[in-house]
């Protein structure tokens, strides 16, 4: 269990690295240094990962967002392709390929969940989506407030 020190200092760097974020927009690559630490803080904390637990699971999580982040570009790759118009025969073949490409990302999800096994509580692979899609959440509300400015002005 973390103690109170190591959470406060967790819950402090991540507000610093969100509200840096959300000042400055998207920028180069000390900025997703900075995302990428803001979400390891977020996501450890979330899951309540004890230090141990942290050392094994960050190498198997990384390895496995980068694979999922190839996949989900090569999606967006069909999409592109099919907004240049294509003939029927070719939108099939995209239509193919984009299942193709889900069904490896979950194959390959249900790999990285079975992969947890002894490190994460059951209950811990449960939450990790969720605290993934809750940190996505909050950095675009973030950088939606950096870019209109606060509300009602």
């Amino acid at each position: 269990m973390l103690s109170a020190k190591k959470i406060i200092l967790l819950i402090f760097v991540t507000l610093l690295v969100f509200e840096s974020w959300a000042q400055r927009g998207r920028g180069g690559p000390a900025d997703r240094e900075k995302l990428e630490a803001a979400k390891v803080a977020f996501i450890t904390k979330k899951l309540d990962l004890s230090p141990e637990q942290a050392e094994k699971f960050w190498p198997l999580f990384n390895q496995h967002d980068q694979k999922r982040r190839q996949h989900m570009k090569a999606i967006h790759q069909l999409g592109r392709e099919a907004e240049e118009g294509v003939s029927d025969q070719r939108a099939k073949e995209l239509i193919s390929k984009r299942f193709e490409l889900q069904e490896k990302i979950l194959q390959q999800e249900k790999a990285f969940i079975q992969s947890l096994e002894g490190i994460l509580s059951p209950m811990q692979a449960l939450r990790l989506h969720e605290a993934n899609r809750e940190f996505t959440r909050q950095i675009y509300r973030m950088q939606g407030r950096g870019r209109s400015g606060p509300k009602g002005n």
